[in-house]
């Protein structure tokens, strides 16, 4: 909207200072404008939560004892995750570029994956004993939504016969003065601290890669969700991670530092650069409500979204192995329920943790909920920390 309005006043002869052009000013438009939307709006919507009563019932099915240690959230209202998305939404079309195919890409991510993640919290919230939308459900409908956008990265020529329009015409990907194509680009997979690409999947290879696509999408929107059961925990961990990826994204958009660090130059990458400053701005303002004792809750509506943005932008990176490394908690929250599901069924209902996800097995062990979270953050930040030194590293 920013850069729309600027164009107008240009057209009338209206001097426009270049700096609000800049990718840099408008990450911290994004940014700030997402933090006050909820500082501002945050206790009015709690507020009529707490009146539609909105709240939320700690589940003890697996693990009877957090019952006892979560005692005080019960009828903490939930579905806060509704007011990050309305200042994520608010931010891009105010300061991103709305002709831009990334920005059109992370927004139908934002409302299709927040859609789906409201309708599981309203089935919680009407149903009392109700889980929602069953596991099986959500993982389809994830699925469907990631393998659109699998398709729109690498259907290479669809674009020619199915009249996308100009506004979602695939971008051509500038690398060291070479034109891409989105299809060629996408199909690169590279890994942390090697500047070549390790594979260029052809053919029927790109089946392959959109698997890898849909599974690095459903499996950081599900690896959130799983982290989010602390006050603080996920919008401090996420917060961490999308100012990592914002940080990538700002640099992949500068021809200089690109080309000095060895990493591909992305054009346009600045836009991706700007919903994930809005991302850490909107995760900072919510800490203010969600931090312990916490206020609301985000919900399914806001873990799994937040989840999917990164997925998405990491794919829109090239970082998706990288995002093992920055999303470094969200990987080992995922892990620890895998391999608890897995030697509760092989190994005659053996469990290796105390409970799952793994930030409830240090609860378990007499960890305070704030010693957990505090310390998920510093593990969060150094993961931050050794993956934006990858970069330097190649």
């Amino acid at each position: 909207m920013l850069l729309f309005i600027l164009s107008i006043l240009r057209d009338l002869g209206v001097h426009v200072p270049l700096v609000f052009e800049y990718c840099s000013t408008r990450m911290a438009l994004a940014a700030i404008t997402a933090l006050l939307l909820i500082l501002f709006f945050g206790k009015f919507f709690i507020r009529k939560l707490y009146i539609w009563k909105v709240g939320d019932q700690v589940r003890t099915q697996h693990c009877p004892l957090l019952g006892e240690l979560h005692r005080n959230k019960n009828d903490t209202p939930t579905m806060g995750g509704i007011l990050i998305l309305f200042s994520l939404l608010i931010s891009l079309f105010l300061w991103m570029d709305l002709k831009s195919p990334f920005t059109l890409i992370l927004l139908l991510t934002t409302l299709s994956i927040g859609t789906l993640g409201g309708w599981d919290d309203y089935l919680k919230l009407r149903y009392k004993n109700k889980k929602g939308i069953s596991g099986k459900k959500k993982l389809i409908v994830q699925g469907i939504i990631a393998f659109l956008i699998a398709l729109y990265l690498l259907g290479g020529n669809l674009s020619e016969w199915i009249h996308w329009g100009s506004w979602f015409v695939p971008p051509d990907i500038k690398a060291d003065g070479v034109s891409l194509t989105l299809r060629e680009y996408a199909a690169r997979l590279y890994v942390p601290c090697f500047k070549e690409p390790i594979s260029q999947w052809t053919g029927v290879g790109l089946f392959g890669m959109a698997l890898f696509i849909m599974v690095v999408i459903t499996g950081a929107s599900n690896a959130v969700n799983l982290t989010d059961g602390l006050d603080g925990l996920a919008t401090g961990t996420v917060m961490l991670a999308s100012c990592a990826f914002a940080l990538i994204a700002f640099i992949s958009n500068h021809l200089e530092i690109a080309r000095y660090l060895n990493i591909l130059y992305i054009e346009g990458s600045s836009e991706i650069a700007i919903y994930l400053a809005a991302l850490g701005g909107a995760c900072l303002g919510f800490l203010w409500y969600n931090g312990h004792p916490a206020q609301v809750f985000m919900g399914d509506t806001g873990s799994l979204t937040l989840g999917a943005i990164l997925g998405v932008c990491a794919v829109l990176l090239k970082k998706e192995l990288l995002l093992s490394i920055i999303g470094g908690v969200f990987v080992i929250e995922a892990c620890s329920v895998i391999l608890q599901v897995a030697s509760f069924r092989l190994f005659n209902k053996k469990r290796i943790f105390l409970c799952t996800p793994l930030h409830h097995h240090f609860e378990y062990q007499g960890w305070s909920e704030t010693k957990v979270v505090i310390r998920f953050w510093i593990i969060g930040l150094l993961c931050a920390i050794i993956g934006l030194a990858t970069l330097k590293f190649q």
